[in-house]
C-alpha cells in the first residue's frame, strides 16, 4: 500500500530502521532491491557535520538507487540542528529525521538522542526552526519515554506534530529498557490515536506477521524494522507481500542466502576497501548464518579471514 510522509511517496509500509554501524549503503541497497517502503541512514552527529568532519562526509553518502531515503541528524541545540539542515539540504535526501530515541551512554550524557524525551519544550524547538530552514519533510524518531516514571511519547507526539512534523517513529520501550524486554504497542497506539500526521511502529516487528499485528493493533501508518533486518533484507520483501496478498513467502534457501553474502562483502570491499570491508562483514555474516548449523565454528573461521577469496571460500563451504 503506498502511503505519504509530507510530499514523499512511499511505495509499501515496510521502514529500514537507522542503525549505527549497520544501515550503511550497500546494506540499505540490499534492503532497498528486497523491498523496503523508506530506508533509514545511519544517524549523523550535527555537530560533526558543523566541523567537516571526514567520516562524517562517508556517512551521508547517498547512492541513487536509494530512493525513498531519509538521513537522521542527531543533536541537542535547535540553532545548530537546524543550520546544519539548511547546508546539507542540497544532498539527495528525501526526509531529514531527527534521533530523539538513541539510549547509548555518550549520546545520552551529551543530552542528545533519547536524553531529549525529557525536554518536550526543547523538541518542540529543534523541530519548529529545522522546519522552518528547510523544505524537506521533517520527521523524528522517538520512544515511549525516558523510563517508566515518564512515559510521555504522547505529550512529545503532539509538540511534534504542532511544530511541523511530517511523521513521527515511536519506538515502544523506554530509554532504561534499552531493547530488552517486550515493546508496548499500546503507546504506539496511543500516539496514532492523539495526531494527524503518519506514525511508524518501531519495536519487536521480526516477522511479516508481526508487522500485520502491529498494522492491525495500533492503527500505525508503517512497520520499522531494525533488529529483525539484521542478516536478513529478505524481510521487507516478505512483509510488503504478506500485506498485499496475505501470502506468506517462503523463506531464502541456504544458496540464496550465501549469494547474498557474498555479494554484500563484495559490495563492502568496494565501497570501504577490503580492509575495512572484511570488518564490517564479520558481524554481518554471524547475523546471516545464525540458526545454521556449525554457524559458532564458521564465526569463528571468518573473524580470521583477511582477504574477499578467504571468506567467500568459508562462505562457500556452509
Amino acid at each position: 500500500m503506498k502511503w505519504k510522509i509530507g510530499n514523499v511517496e512511499l511505495r509499501n509500509q515496510a521502514v529500514l530502521a537507522p542503525m549505527a554501524g549497520v544501515t550503511d549503503l550497500p546494506f540499505r541497497l540490499l534492503c532497498h532491491e528486497q523491498g523496503a517502503g523508506l530506508l533509514s541512514m545511519e544517524m549523523v552527529s550535527a555537530k560533526a557535520i558543523s566541523f567537516h568532519n571526514k567520516n562524517t562526509e562517508n556517512l551521508m553518502e547517498i547512492d541513487e538507487r536509494e530512493h525513498p531515503i531519509a538521513l537522521q541528524l542527531f543533536g541537542s541545540d535547535p540553532d545548530l540542528i537546524s543550520e546544519v539542515a539548511k547546508s546539507i539540504e542540497e544532498r539527495p535526501f528525501d526526509i531529514l529525521d531527527i534521533n530523539m530515541g538513541c539510549p547509548v551512554p555518550k549520546v545520552v550524557n551529551n543530552g542528545e538522542g533519547s536524553a531529549l524525551m525529557k525536554n518536550p519544550k526543547r523538541i518542540g524547538e529543534i523541530i519548529e526552526k529545522t522546519v522552518k530552514a528547510i523544505s524537506k519533510p521533517v520527521t523524528v524518531k522517538i520512544r515511549k519515554g525516558f523510563n517508566d516514571s515518564m512515559v510521555n511519547a504522547v505529550e512529545v507526539a503532539k509538540i511534534a506534530e504542532q511544530s511541523g512534523a511530517a511523521a513521527i517513529a515511536v519506538h515502544g520501550r523506554t530509554r532504561e529498557q534499552y531493547y530488552s524486554g517486550q515493546a508496548d504497542w499500546d503507546i504506539i497506539r496511543q500516539v496514532k490515536e492523539a495526531v494527524h500526521i503518519p506514525v511508524i511502529g518501531n519495536g519487536d516487528v521480526t516477522s511479516p506477521e508481526k508487522a500485520k499485528e502491529m498494522l492491525e493493533q495500533t492503527g500505525c501508518d508503517a512497520v520499522m524494522i531494525g533488529r529483525g533486518a539484521k542478516g536478513n533484507p529478505w524481510i521487507f520483501r516478505q512483509i510488503a507481500h504478506y500485506l498485499e496478498t496475505g501470502e506468506k513467502l517462503e523463506k531464502p534457501d541456504i544458496e540464496e542466502v550465501k549469494q547474498m553474502m557474498m555479494r554484500h562483502a563484495r559490495m563492502q570491499m568496494e565501497y570501504k576497501g577490503g580492509f575495512t570491508g572484511i570488518r564490517e562483514m564479520r558481524k554481518h555474516v554471524a547475523w546471516y548464518t545464525t540458526g545454521y548449523p556449525h554457524s559458532a565454528r564458521l564465526r569463528n573461521l571468518v573473524n580470521q579471514a583477511g582477504s574477499i577469496e578467504e571468506l567467500e571460500e568459508l562462505i562457500k563451504s556452509i
